[in-house]
């Protein structure tokens, strides 16, 4: 390969012999066999391959298959070599030999070095639209990432507070009941019952069978009025705050008259009081144990969700995930009825959880949006018939424009207010799912029914291993 072989791409027409030469210098001639891969999807645009001879056949994975998405056959032709001005810039696609192929190969940083010298107002334009154009973005994004992470942790908020709340006041309420009780078990020893009594008066508490939730509330009441008059009759201080709970723990005055048969008429009613306040601490504490339970799941999803305990990279439950996002957003899910069909079948795949997460979350923002917040939001996992898992996110909202559907994916493209969305737009799901995760995402839409269906490879490599052959 030398500089005449050049001369004839139209792709260096504008370059001198000496510039031809000094290029030749700092580049080598690539050799490919048939089905060889040249550059792989998503390792580092460091190179820039120039077609000389041959073809190559441009490869992108969908699940678990590879795609053709191009072809370069005519000499001339060109990939890579972004990281010549972008620093981040990735391959796109699998450059694969189709048949045995010769290619000009310039390292980037060369690349960038000769541009700079041969074309310096060019790549000062360009390299200042790239950084522009990543400046923004990020600026953009992290704004919206902000007021999501605002909006997210005040939902959270409310979320505890409401069992933080019935906590709180069932233990306030628990101190007086616990004072109350020990008052009233101080007064039925005054009446000097036996320990053979109590046992009897405790195996009667205990037989209770309390009322269920379809009691009828008019006969509930005429129960406590008659329990209210009972106590008052056997001298019960505040026996009408006492009556609603042994009505509700299904005493009747018939019952009582049996206490009062057990432990003695004189004591009667300091027994229905003790009875009383134990069955108010058995259903406080009932009430403290499910707001706790409730707080506790909540900081389990939070953990789940953020993945902040565990490895970036594992083997996960799909499912585990959705749960987690569901739980994270359960305040935009009030008047959403939610549908869950989580195939059995479904294995544990190789991911990074934590930006799977994001982009449910992502995705199920975006459908609560499409129906105001109300409507049926339906999530289903199940396998293709190629072995991918496949995850479905579904609203009946209105439907997405065929316009707007056409550019879903696009970097920058949103349809939602300033400072309204998670600030992870659908492009960046894609990237997130396409390129980190080598599966794939779609929209399919029409007036009712909008489905997002992201597919997931079983098996391979996880994200960010490298193949102990090649290195990537």
């Amino acid at each position: 390969m030398g500089p005449q072989e050049l001369r004839r791409l139209t792709l260096f027409d504008s370059l001198s012999d000496a510039q031809l030469a000094e290029l030749v210098e700092v580049s080598t001639e690539r050799r490919a066999e048939p089905q060889e891969d040249v550059w792989h999807e998503g390792q580092p645009a460091d190179r820039w391959w120039v077609l000389l001879e041959g073809s190559v056949t441009l490869l992108k994975r969908v699940g678990k298959e590879e795609s053709p998405v191009g072809k370069m056959t005519t000499p001339g032709q060109w990939a890579g070599g972004f990281g010549a001005w972008d620093p981040n810039g990735i391959c796109f696609a699998t450059g694969r030999a189709a048949e045995r192929t010769r290619l000009l190969e310039v390292p980037a940083a060369e690349l960038a070095r000769l541009g700079s010298e041969w074309f310096a107002f060019g790549v000062h334009f360009i390299r200042g639209l790239v950084d522009t154009v990543r400046r923004v973005e990020s600026t953009a994004r992290q704004r919206e990432a902000l007021v999501a992470l605002g909006t997210l942790a005040a939902g959270l908020a409310h979320e505890i507070n409401n069992p933080a709340a019935a906590a709180t006041r069932a233990v306030d309420s628990l101190a007086t009941t616990s004072a109350s009780s020990v008052a009233a078990t101080a007064r039925l020893a005054a009446h000097g019952i036996s320990t053979d009594q109590f046992a009897s008066l405790e195996a009667s508490r205990r037989a209770l069978v309390p009322l269920g939730p379809g009691a009828d509330p008019l006969a509930a009441a005429d129960r406590e009025d008659e329990l209210a008059d009972w106590l008052v009759d056997h001298d019960v201080a505040e026996g009408w705050l006492l009556a609603p709970s042994l009505a509700a723990s299904g005493i009747t005055t018939a019952w009582c008259d049996e206490v009062a048969d057990i432990v003695g008429p004189a004591a009667a009613g300091a027994a229905i009081e003790w009875v009383g306040h134990s069955l108010t601490m058995d259903a406080l504490l009932g009430e403290v144990k499910d707001a706790t339970g409730r707080i506790s799941a909540l900081v389990g999803a939070v953990r789940s969700y953020s993945q902040l305990d565990r490895a970036a990279v594992q083997l996960i439950d799909v499912t585990e995930g959705l749960e987690s996002t569901l739980a994270m957003l359960a305040y935009k899910l009030k008047s959403v009825t939610v549908e869950r069909d989580f195939s059995s079948d479904v294995p544990r795949i190789g991911a990074i959880p934590g930006e799977l997460n994001q982009v449910w979350t992502n995705v199920i923002d975006n459908a609560v949006d499409a129906m105001d917040g109300v409507g049926t939001l339906r999530l289903s996992t199940r396998l293709d018939d190629l072995g991918g898992v496949v995850v479905e996110i579904e609203d009946s909202g209105p439907g997405m424009p065929a316009d707007v559907q056409a550019r879903a994916f696009e970097p920058f493209y949103t349809t939602k207010d300033v400072g309204k969305g998670t600030g992870l737009g659908l492009d960046i799901s894609r990237r997130i799912v396409v390129e980190r995760h080598s599966g794939d995402i779609a929209i399919e839409s029409r007036p009712g029914r909008t489905v997002m269906r992201v597919t997931l490879p079983i098996g391979g490599q996880l994200p960010g291993e490298q193949d102990s052959t090649t290195g990537r």
